[in-house]
């Protein structure tokens, strides 16, 4: 049986309700992620992670995967490269919340949010608080970057500030989902580097203590930020392994929760 919410049927969602299914829905963009990278990076990484949680989960919990939402919120200044499409963010946010809503307010009772573009992070955030309040229903929101972090910090081969926009992290995620659609020969090297204790040099290290645009913090040349050069399909697998291991894991306690 296919675990994608489009597939279903009204009477099969009535069934799905009534077994109290867990439903993903993945949120990703689509911007310029540089010379080597398609633009829809962030929501096909985001399908590819929700389909593999969908598939560890294995009917424990049920669940089901909606549509990715695949155009969202991004900076101006990423316009400069062809492919960025902005969304305004309370638009993106009233989106959001109007999908989600109406799922709750069908019956569904547990929802995760797959969150895989960096810009959608604090929009997020206060979404699932509004949610609660109009829904009483609290909307869980995961993120592949963070439930990775540790496991690529220990296979990774660019030093810090390498896998930021584009760099080693999404590339070596693609090889392994989508091989087909990056061009290595193309991949620049574009690297963060350290400017104080407080703007450190990428999401993974966790020393980043402060907040501060990576897009006004350092000019980029090529529209990415990070070393892509030294990705693999190797370190996207064990990406891969890591987010829907510790995903898994947590939606399993997530459905548990009452």
């Amino acid at each position: 049986m296919s675990h994608r919410f489009r597939d279903q049927s009204s009477a099969q969602l009535d069934e799905h309700i009534e077994r109290g299914a867990l439903l993903l829905l993945p949120i990703g963009t689509t911007e310029e992620h540089g010379p080597h990278l398609p633009v829809d990076t962030d929501a096909r990484i985001a399908e590819a992670c929700a389909d593999a949680l969908a598939s560890e989960l294995d009917g424990d919990p049920p669940t089901l995967v909606m549509d990715a939402i695949r155009y969202g919120y991004s900076m101006r200044v990423m316009r400069r490269w062809a492919g960025t499409i902005v969304v305004r963010a309370r638009v993106f946010m009233d989106y959001v919340f109007d999908i989600c809503s109406s799922v709750l307010e069908m019956g569904f009772e547990k929802l995760a949010i797959l969150d895989c573009h960096g810009h959608h992070s604090g929009p997020l955030s206060t979404v699932s608080r509004e949610l609660c309040d109009a829904c009483d229903r609290a909307v869980a929101i995961i993120s592949p970057a963070r439930l990775s972090a540790e496991r690529f910090n220990e296979v990774r081969r660019s030093a810090p500030g390498g896998a930021i926009h584009g760099g080693e992290w999404e590339t070596s995620l693609m090889l392994h989902i989508s091989p087909e659609v990056v061009d290595m020969s193309r991949a620049p090297a574009e690297p963060m580097r350290y400017h104080s204790d407080f703007v450190a040099g990428d999401n993974f290290t966790g020393t980043q203590r402060v907040s501060w645009s990576t897009w006004y913090l350092q000019p980029t040349r090529s529209g990415i930020y990070g070393d892509p050069t030294v990705a693999s399909v190797e370190t996207g697998a064990a990406i891969m392994e890591a987010a829907v291991e510790s995903g898994a894991r947590f939606l399993r306690e997530f459905m548990a929760d009452d």
